[in-house]
């Protein structure tokens, strides 16, 4: 807040409609005590009356004849424990924030494309993807609990409710990661984030159906793009999978949920991003863990990894834990920005953290794609992002 004052002379006449109140001058009263009162002459023309309300029409009626250059004081607001102005402490603060938003958006990025990396290069030389789905929760989970326990982050303070609440969610998210994975078994990395571009149809159907909701015609315009587009993509991929591609769809269909899930359910809770996936990691790991093991197996597990070390040697290892590590704290960070952005911010930038995986493992893994079947790839992601902006 900046004040200014001008300094200016006041003319001799004064009228107006803006109340003045006059204070008696401290020096004038103290020489009146000892100097004799001086006779006073009363001026025919006199306009003012000291007993009664001033009033100023205008401010301009201050001034003088002659225009005098004015002298300005700027009064700057401080608070009591800052150093600068409110208003240069917003715009610090404001650019502040867009500078981490920035740097989440960046960070999620690129720890999501490292996992998908790795996850593919885990999957080749071990194809078990429940168990794949399962490191991946359980070192999650275990970094959250050895950051609570040494305090580097806070524990959420969390009761019965909270985790009734959180258990819908959690089973979906165990189905939707599961299924992507299967999916990232069978088929390219690229193939699978094209058909999970198709995210927002199966939003906008299952609203529509299950819940009643209605959506402008914008949104329901954008799902023509998004639907030719994936289906386009999926006709030309030379290593199309049914398996992979209905895994896809699967977990379309489960995040779906799970953001459906999540927003009923977790309205009015006080549990920051972070620790709100923590809680989830660790309830999807108690869902899956069985079904992991009543699908694969230890047996099949220990075949696998003694093929897996013996092929590709100790590097395995580190690929495991790079893959369980950059799985977590990519969906970590993406909900640390959640919490930072509006929905249309995260899902424009989502729409752009699939185009960086699918270039990228298309460069890594030399992905051959052919132009009918990236034509259909840009035009699903496209329809994506017109749905974000048609969404809001």
């Amino acid at each position: 807040m900046i004040c200014t004052v001008k300094q200016s002379a006041i003319a001799p006449t004064i009228n107006g409609s803006d109340t003045i109140f006059r204070r008696k001058n401290p020096l004038t009263m103290q020489r009146s005590l000892f100097l004799p009162s001086l006779p006073t002459r009363e001026n025919p023309k006199a306009v003012l009356c000291l007993s009664k309300p001033l009033h100023v029409s205008s401010i301009e009626a201050f001034a003088v004849s002659k225009p005098q250059k004015e002298s300005l004081i700027a009064c700057k607001a401080y608070e009591a424990d800052r150093s600068q102005p409110i208003e240069a402490e917003g715009a610090k603060s404001e650019a502040a924030r867009r500078v981490k938003i920035g740097i989440y958006f960046a960070t999620w990025w690129a720890l999501n494309v490292v996992f998908n990396i790795y996850n593919k290069k885990v999957l080749n030389a071990f194809p078990y993807p429940w168990l794949t789905s399962t490191l991946s929760l359980a070192c999650g989970s275990l970094i959250m609990l050895v950051s609570w326990a040494t305090r580097i982050a806070e524990a959420p303070k969390t009761d019965f409710e909270f985790w009734k609440t959180l258990f819908p969610v959690a089973v979906a998210h165990t189905i939707g990661h599961v299924a992507a994975t299967v999916s990232m078994s069978k088929v390219a990395v690229s193939f699978t984030h094209i058909i999970k571009s198709g995210e927002p149809a199966f939003s906008v159907l299952v609203s529509r159906f299950l819940l009643g909701e209605s959506f402008p015609a914008g949104v329901y315009m954008s799902l023509i793009p998004i639907i030719g587009g994936c289906a386009l993509a999926a006709v030309t991929e030379l290593n199309f999978n049914m398996i992979g591609f209905m895994g896809a769809m699967i977990s379309n269909l489960a995040f779906v949920f799970r953001n459906i899930f999540s927003k009923k359910g977790m309205s009015g809770k006080s549990v920051s991003g972070m620790n709100y996936y923590a809680c989830l990691s660790m309830l999807s790991l108690l869902i899956l863990t069985p079904f992991a093991i009543a699908v694969e197996g230890p047996q099949m597990w220990a075949a696998g990894w003694k093929t897996a070390v013996s092929q590709i040697g100790p590097h395995f290892v580190w690929w495991v834990a790079a893959q369980s590590v950059f799985y977590h704290l990519y969906n970590q960070v993406s909900y640390m920005s959640l919490d930072e952005i509006s929905p249309l911010t995260f899902s424009i930038g989502n729409t752009m953290k699939r185009i960086s995986v699918i270039v990228s493992s298309i460069i890594i893994f030399h992905t051959p794609v052919q132009p009918v079947n990236a034509l259909g790839a840009a035009i699903a992601i496209l329809g994506t992002f017109l749905y974000s902006q048609a969404k809001q």
